[in-house]
């Protein structure tokens, strides 16, 4: 064993629990676990459906219901409590579910391991969260060591030869997608929250929207506004640098991020080929917002307004998105 995985031996400790527990007699036999957040996270982690690939399987929604003896709308409630955690992702149309941070915890042992992988994935629908997915395993795979990441790019392929900027610097979030993805992503998204809606969102694949839509429309504004949040604290405000902490998520920001989502999803969709806002966006956007003199606050505004700098709203209007992404672009061309 090496002494790097020693050190992460003793920061973790893991139990093994059989996939087979589920199916086993007098498991089955035992009283049901009730609908919760945490009965629903175990299921996912420890379930049939899981699979070789950490923390990427096809399971559909009505399906895992019924293997817990839940209702949908209890299953519902609780997927909800994970998804608002960040700790799920999931297309329920295509049946396709993500836990993003199952690599962490689940390394593969060797090369070879990733390689087995390949099979595995062919068998995950086509959609844009299986693409996400795969980016992100990359990323991670490929920061192993040279052998891991050759053996993802014999598994997988190589990532595309698309151009990136500095204003969009995190190549895990590129989605190269076939037309036939884009349009059924453009069908969804039409079917659900139009305002930067998403099949994660999404939680059936009916014609009809749910009955609570304007809820999730809500919880879905609340976290793209934390994750600008996020992202503006860490990269401009102080003491990292320059403009001052947005500290709360008054109704005024929450409103100035749902306004500033059209120019936002423009710009996802030309540079990802997806039009879902993710935290990478804004990380990429306050960045180019740094290297700017004006926009980072390293210089006032002019006679007058010498004390002025920008602010969390401010870097959310459309036309400053759309002034920095143009920035980017043309240097990026040059």
């Amino acid at each position: 064993m090496s002494s790097e995985t020693e050190t992460r031996a003793a920061r973790s400790r893991y139990r093994k629990v059989e996939v087979r527990t589920w199916g086993d007699e007098k498991f089955r036999a035992l009283s049901p676990m009730p609908p919760s957040g945490q009965g629903l996270w175990l299921y996912l982690i420890t379930g049939p459906h899981t699979g070789p690939i950490p923390g990427l399987f096809r399971a559909g929604r009505a399906a895992m219901a019924e293997e817990l003896d839940w209702d949908l709308e209890a299953f519902d409630k609780a997927f909800g409590e994970a998804f608002r955690q960040g700790m799920v992702k999931a297309d329920f149309k295509a049946r396709v579910m993500w836990i993003p941070k199952a690599i962490q915890h689940n390394r593969p042992e060797s090369p070879n391991v990733v390689r087995s992988w390949g099979a595995e994935f062919d068998l995950i629908p086509e959609c844009a969260l299986k693409s996400e997915a795969m980016e992100a395993l990359r990323a991670f795979v490929c920061g192993l060591g040279e052998g891991f990441a050759k053996a993802f790019n014999e598994a997988f392929g190589k990532p595309s030869g698309k151009p990136s900027t500095k204003a969009m610097p995190n190549q895990e979030q590129e989605q190269e997608q076939e037309q036939e993805q884009e349009q059924e992503q453009e069908q969804e998204n039409q079917s659900s929250l139009r305002s930067d809606s998403s099949p994660q969102l999404a939680l059936t694949g009916d014609a009809s929207p749910p009955a609570d839509l304007k809820a999730r429309k809500a919880q879905r504004i609340q976290q793209i506004a934390e994750q600008a949040q996020e992202a503006y604290n860490r990269i401009l405000a102080k003491p990292h640098g320059e403009l001052a902490a947005c500290a709360v998520l008054n109704k005024p920001r929450l409103k100035a991020v749902e306004k500033a989502l059209p120019t936002c999803r423009a710009i996802c969709a030309q540079l990802y080929g997806n039009e879902r806002v993710t935290a990478a966006f804004w990380q990429a956007l306050f960045e180019t917002a740094a290297e700017d003199e004006f926009h980072s606050g390293r210089r006032t505004g002019g006679p007058g307004h010498e004390n002025w700098k920008p602010d969390f709203e401010f870097l959310l209007r459309e036309t400053v998105i759309a002034k920095l992404f143009d920035r980017a672009m043309s240097e990026a061309a040059a």
